[in-house]
């Protein structure tokens, strides 16, 4: 009988400074969620703000990855693709912003191939990220947007950590071994447990939507947040870095930080659209 191997046991020398940074990114973000209303106006907007940085940071990112011979020209092409989607759908001009999602892909592809760098991985990176950054923009906008974002946020945050205090406590086979070699079935479960978990609990605190519904969206995030996580170790592993930067101390790049709620939002983003129609009340 063959058995899959088991994964490498974790180095926990760095774990405080990992929970430090988390702890900030996280206050940061429900602050901006939370706290302030929509609102048109800049210095109202600080979730339009962390969001545009956001966008800026991982196109850069993207940028050192995908193209490292031609990283700054890159990354200004990417830039400022995501923060064209990115204003347009902060203005409610949402058909623009999906257009300029088009537009951006194309103009980065023809500057990769100007550079001489792959031009279908300047396409792409256009592609993961300006709709990652559109859509969160359009739930927040939406009834009810707080909550919806904080339940995503609150889904997928917990998807990850009880995938590590869970995968690191019971270990076990290996989930994909070829591309990430710590992560196990054991987590996989754990983390869908806590997503499901904090998805019930966001929408029981703070939204009108049946416990139910709510625990049904909770797993369709982690698995999203699971598969965007597996997603980047793919990517990674083809551009042949251990980490997509080192912004974020115990962490590495932003992009590692939120590889999971990039997939996790459109999943968040098709259960609001069901929601809108009358299930999950």
């Amino acid at each position: 009988m063959t058995f899959l191997p088991r994964a490498r046991r974790f180095d926990w020398d760095n774990f405080g400074v990992r929970v430090a940074s988390g702890a900030i990114l996280a206050s940061g973000a429900v602050w901006a969620v939370w706290v302030f209303d929509w609102s048109p106006a800049l210095w109202r907007a600080p979730f339009l703000i962390m969001i545009a940085v956001a966008g800026t940071l991982l196109s850069i990112e993207w940028a050192a990855m995908a193209a490292p011979r031609h990283a700054a020209r890159a990354a200004l092409v990417t830039t400022l693709a995501v923060a064209t989607v990115t204003f347009l759908a902060y203005g409610g001009r949402y058909a623009e912003a999906w257009a300029c999602v088009g537009l951006g892909a194309l103009a980065a592809g023809v500057v990769a191939r100007g550079g001489a760098s792959r031009a279908i991985d300047a396409v792409y990176g256009v592609l993961y990220i300006a709709p990652a950054c559109l859509v969160i923009v359009w739930l927040r906008e939406t009834l009810q947007g707080r909550g919806w974002v904080l339940m995503l946020l609150a889904t997928t945050w917990s998807a990850d950590i009880a995938a590590f205090l869970v995968g690191s406590a019971l270990k076990g086979p290996k989930l994909w071994p070829r591309f990430s070699p710590n992560k196990t079935w054991s987590g996989l479960i754990g983390g869908l447990a806590g997503a499901t978990a904090a998805s019930v609990g966001v929408a029981a605190r703070f939204m009108h939507l049946s416990l139910a519904g709510a625990a049904l969206i909770g797993l369709a995030g982690g698995l999203a947040t699971m598969a965007g996580d597996l997603w980047e170790s793919m990517l990674k592993r083809r551009f042949g870095v251990k980490d997509s930067g080192d912004l974020i101390p115990g962490h590495g790049g932003l992009l590692d930080r939120v590889d999971g709620l990039m997939f996790a939002v459109m999943a968040f983003a098709v259960a609001r659209l069901v929601v809108r129609f009358g299930w999950a009340h």
